[in-house]
């Protein structure tokens, strides 16, 4: 499912009216996954960073990535934001114009494989999932993979379990009703959850899946319109990382944590305070580095399930040079509550 935030909306988010928009914004139409990690383009947009760059953006929130490749491909959408999916590997192997441009997520991540409450005495180990109807947000999505790389460790496959695939936002109805047994879930998903009663935490995405820091989700983009409009990239990702660096420094408790908060809870991106305040967010790179190892290991497993067909190198999946040169731009990040033990957004 697709929902849009209207330009107009963004207008008045920035507290000026329509009237008064720079007639030589350039709109780039963007599509991204509900998270936590939005907060980036939401202060991006509340502290006129993208404005200021000369970037109207169009925004629609997205399911999952694998569902909008496509779209992505054909260019109606300039720029996706969400997890590593299968489809993009595949869309790589047909050649359409489609490059990672830098992480958006990366471990700690807060992803766990919760269970139905009834399964709780019952459900030992990974071991026990056999058989069991267990959902992901997308049949070659980062998420499905997650869930396969945990249950390897127990030495079972994706293909042990019988996969049922749902948008995040169903599964609380699907535990509800007893239509699946477990399922992989994102902030703010798992605590929305947990507190209602529906799924209680089985295992942590972060304490069993390797290579560690895991790149889940990246910004990516139509590779012909970077090619064709390298200075607007570069505005855009310089953009970003401003944005990128405000979610940091309310990550580890900075002074900015509250407006942060405020624009989570106003989007409604999660609208209830009380669970941002209690149960920590996702991580990422300050500098939008990409963990080369996650990611190929990410394809390697595509391929090994038939979900893709072939392993790419590196450099034929990211194109990294605009996101360094806005760290270049931005200077070391330096977090500002020393007090911060967190180990993530550093």
């Amino acid at each position: 499912m697709i929902m849009r935030w209207m330009p107009w909306i963004l207008v008045a988010a920035l507290g000026i009216g329509a009237n008064a928009a720079n007639a030589q914004e350039k709109v780039i139409k963007v599509g991204i996954a509900r998270s936590t990690s939005n907060a980036a383009e939401l202060m991006a947009l509340k502290h006129g960073y993208f404005k200021e760059a000369g970037i109207k953006l169009e925004w629609d929130d997205i399911d999952t990535t694998a569902n909008v490749i496509a779209l992505l491909a054909q260019n109606r959408y300039q720029i996706v934001a969400g997890g590593i999916s299968a489809g993009i590997f595949n869309a790589l192997e047909k050649n359409l114009p489609i490059t990672m441009l830098s992480d958006r997520v990366s471990t700690p991540i807060g992803h766990n494989l919760m269970l139905r409450p009834e399964l709780k005495d019952k459900v030992k180990s990974l071991k026990d999932l056999k058989g069991k109807v267990v959902a992901s947000n997308g049949q070659g999505s980062v998420s499905t993979y997650e869930v396969g790389k945990m249950l390897e460790r127990e030495g079972l496959t994706i293909n042990d379990v019988d996969l049922k695939i749902l948008p995040f936002t169903q599964m609380g109805i699907a535990f509800k009703n007893g239509a699946i047994d477990a399922g992989i879930l994102i902030p703010p998903f798992v605590w929305q959850l947990e507190e209602q009663g529906l799924a209680v935490p089985f295992a942590s995405v972060d304490e069993l899946v390797q290579p560690q820091p895991m790149t889940i989700a990246v910004i990516m983009a139509n590779s012909d319109w970077v090619k064709a409009n390298p200075d607007l990239v570069q505005a855009y990702m310089t953009a970003w990382l401003k944005g990128v660096r405000e979610y940091c420094q309310a990550y580890h408790g900075g002074p900015n944590r509250q407006e942060v908060l405020d624009e989570l809870v106003n989007s409604k991106t999660e609208p209830r305070r009380e669970l941002l305040e209690k149960y920590p967010w996702p991580a990422r790179s300050p500098n939008g580095q990409v963990n080369v190892a996650s990611m190929l290991d990410i394809n390697k497993w595509y391929v090994k399930n038939k979900m893709s067909a072939v392993e790419f190198p590196a450099d034929r999946v990211i194109n990294s040079s605009f996101i360094e040169k806005a760290v270049a731009a931005a200077g070391p990040f330096q977090i500002q509550n020393k007090d911060s033990k967190l180990p993530g957004c550093r």
